[in-house]
């Protein structure tokens, strides 16, 4: 199979899952407003219930999901994905009530993991002094929906109504699943193995465990910050024009990544990725410092930009890991173990972020993460375990 021509379909299609989701979330707690929630209290417990309840299940499911596709094939499970979050996102347009919504916002996290199925039967095709630069290729497909998402999304909402868009991404997350239907081929792996053998291949992952607690570090740390970073930008901003500000501060950082994630991800295939991922880590959290003693917004914008740079660096580094370290007949497997990571950094980063920040102030919420990401690093480069994935002889050099 010609792993170009896969990566290139894949992208599109991540890219239309990611802009489909991405739809709704200017506008989720104004449609919690239309069911019949008006107090300011209730409305934000409603939306963080409604906004957390897809990742406590798609945490929950991805290995499930991705030892199913070790068994009967990647795309398969990646059409499933794409078709069960197109029908219940299309369903969300139709509830009356709040909790219908958290309902179906829980079976959508069932359903979810198109992305990591992409990454994995990307992964699959892919040569391994090749696997950087495609899967950081891959991931701008994603980073591009999902910043392009948000503001289509908002002028959809003004001229179709909530409902109209659950519709619409409901269609652009099946229209994803029949382009790869169409245009994907994927060849099969077979193992034909007994239980004892399969015994061994889950024992196999253990040395991944360093990967998948670098998969958490890296989403908390940048999930940390992200849902308060508009209420520090309006602490040292005081002009006009604070919402487009404030959006320009949350998408700088994934603008950069579309940036850093290719460019890091060729670096990775050239110097190994266990070294670009120790890089990443240090450059990320001193990234945070300029951030935490921003005066002004110029600073604070600078900071976010370079953070995007190292941050999309760090998920290619610990994708191409995954698809070197675990066994080919394990592969999906890993990479479900891998998204249910970073779905937990995705849970616990907010969690973390929002309670340093009112137990004592923004600011020390950079320290705190500039630790936490310090500490990943020298926990990689202690334990040197991951070197066997770059350097397959021991008397190679290592950092």
């Amino acid at each position: 199979m010609n792993w170009k021509r896969t990566l290139w379909i894949l992208w599109a299609a991540n890219f239309i899952v990611m802009a489909g989701t991405s739809l709704v979330v200017p506008f989720l707690p104004l449609y919690i407003e239309t069911l019949g929630v008006h107090q300011l209290a209730a409305m934000e417990r409603w939306s963080g219930w409604i906004f957390s309840a897809q990742f406590v299940t798609s945490f929950i499911f991805q290995p499930i999901w991705g030892s199913l596709a070790d068994r009967y094939g990647r795309k398969v499970m990646l059409l499933r994905a794409g078709i069960g979050m197109g029908i219940v996102t299309a369903l969300m347009g139709l509830v009356v009530a709040p909790w219908q919504l958290l309902l179906l916002r829980f079976i959508n996290g069932i359903f979810a993991g198109f992305i990591s199925m992409a990454v994995s039967l990307q992964a699959s095709v892919t040569p391994n002094e090749y696997a950087g630069r495609a899967l950081g290729t891959l991931q701008t497909g994603g980073i591009a929906g999902s910043l392009i998402g948000p503001v289509a999304g908002g002028i959809l909402a003004d001229e179709f109504g909530f409902q109209g868009v659950f519709y619409l991404t409901g269609m652009l997350l099946i229209l994803a699943s029949v382009v790869v239907m169409v245009f994907v081929k994927e060849t099969r792996v077979h193992s034909g193995k007994g239980k004892q053998n399969s015994k061994r291949e889950w024992q196999a992952l253990w040395p991944l465990l360093p990967v998948f607690i670098a998969s958490v570090v890296t989403q908390a740390g940048m999930m940390s910050i992200e849902p308060i970073v508009t209420l520090y930008a309006k602490t040292i901003y005081l002009g006009r024009h604070l919402a487009v500000i404030a959006g320009l501060v949350v998408a700088t950082s994934g603008i950069a990544n579309l940036i850093g994630a290719p460019t890091l991800g060729r670096l990775g295939d050239r110097i190994g990725q266990r070294r670009v991922l120790i890089i990443a880590l240090i450059m990320a959290a001193i990234t945070y410092l300029p951030q935490a003693l921003a005066t002004n917004i110029t600073i604070l914008l600078v900071g976010r930009f370079l953070l995007g740079l190292f941050i999309g660096g760090m998920i290619p580094s610990l994708n191409a890991l995954v698809k070197k370290m675990a066994p080919q007949t394990m592969q999906a497997t890993a990479f479900g173990l891998n998204s249910s990571a970073l779905f937990l950094g995705n849970l616990i980063g907010p969690l973390i972020g929002s309670s340093i920040a009112a137990a004592y102030s923004i600011r020390d919420v950079f320290y705190v993460t500039m630790a936490i990401l310090v500490g990943n690093a020298v926990i990689l480069i202690w334990n040197r375990s991951l070197d066997k994935a770059d350097h397959p002889d021991p008397t190679d050099e290592i950092v």
